[in-house]
């Protein structure tokens, strides 16, 4: 692959896979190194979310660099159904590597059968085979990026003078997926050690859309009266910004929300406009880079016989209104 990588190192960083603990049907062992074409199918759960659309260009645009490599990219929405058939319709096709979100982590397992011997990461959100040996992972650390999140959101708290008396934490997170779960956890640790202060926390159950986060925060706010100061943070921009609009829209000022985000794509937005927001600051997270590396891991397996890394875990960074543009982020 020579220098294909180059662009992409740093911002990522790989941890190889020497202790051969990944997934053994996922990891394509019996395939020899191909020449010619190659083709790679990129499976994303919500494609139509700006993450994905970044994910599923910047694997287009490794692809053209590396040369001769084709990317076929399937939208498979929430349905974990549609994903196994995406599966079997790929496998099908004969394809040379597969890079799949799934919709549910439960599908690990048939994921990874599916794929047989065809070299197969999972990117964002990881999976597992029935034996419980996790496929090769590309994408982010959720607890260190959850950490960062809690951490800037205490750090402004903090700042601000507010008191945990008549603050809320407002959590926006999809429960069962265990990404979420693992942010959630650094966000709540991140929080309290920058704040040095325990607001009640106030947990949304949500699908990951902005509208569900939107309608979700408006049962959270009437069940909560009185709040004079809200903090916010979710499992991603679109949890958390559905959350500060819905703040908003019920007539809390910006001033009095303390809105942290993960992705950046999202809470630009406001930002881009020049608008007085609640959104004060995001985890940048560049799909991109994810769909980049997860393009130049298979590759480098499917044309080098290389071994795929068991982790490739991609670099963040705290952005605001005033850095948000020099940092790379595209407002959606």
């Amino acid at each position: 692959m020579g220098t294909a990588a180059a662009g992409i190192a740093a911002s990522l960083a790989l941890a190889g896979c020497s202790n051969g603990k990944a997934a053994a049907s996922s990891t394509g062992a019996a395939a020899a190194p191909k020449s010619g074409q190659i083709t790679i199918a990129y499976l994303q759960k919500q494609g139509d979310q700006q993450y994905f659309i970044d994910e599923a260009n910047g694997a287009k645009a490794e692809a053209a660099k590396l040369g001769d490599v084709k990317i076929v990219t399937v939208d498979l929405g929430t349905d974990s159904n549609q994903a196994i058939s995406a599966m079997s319709t790929e496998v099908g096709q004969q394809v040379d590597g597969i890079a799949i979100v799934v919709p549910d982590q439960k599908i690990g397992p048939q994921v990874i059968d599916s794929a047989g011997a065809i070299p197969l990461v999972a990117s964002d959100d990881p999976i597992s085979n029935g034996s419980g040996q996790p496929a090769p992972f590309v994408g982010f650390d959720s607890v260190q990026m959850g950490t960062s999140v809690g951490t800037e959101a205490g750090k402004l708290f903090k700042q601000y003078g507010w008191s945990a008396a008549d603050t809320r934490i407002l959590a926006a997170y999809q429960q069962d997926l265990s990404d979420c779960q693992q942010r959630e956890q650094g966000e709540e640790a991140g929080f309290a050690a920058a704040a040095d202060a325990s607001p009640q926390i106030v947990k949304i159950g949500t699908d990951n859309s902005v509208v569900d986060a939107q309608n979700k925060t408006g049962a959270a706010i009437t069940a909560n009266p009185g709040v004079k100061h809200w903090v916010v943070w979710g499992c991603n921009d679109e949890s958390e910004t559905g959350a500060v609009t819905a703040l908003q829209n019920s007539g809390v000022a910006p001033a009095n929300i303390d809105g942290v985000g993960l992705g950046a794509y999202l809470t630009c937005k406001d930002w881009a406009a020049k608008k007085d927001s609640g959104n004060k600051a995001a985890l940048f997270i560049d799909g991109r880079a994810v769909g980049a590396t997860a393009v130049d891991v298979l590759v480098g397996k499917i044309r080098d016989g290389k071994a795929l890394p068991a982790k490739s875990i991609a670099k963040t960074t705290m952005v605001d209104a005033t850095n948000f543009v020099q940092a790379g982020v595209q407002c959606s």
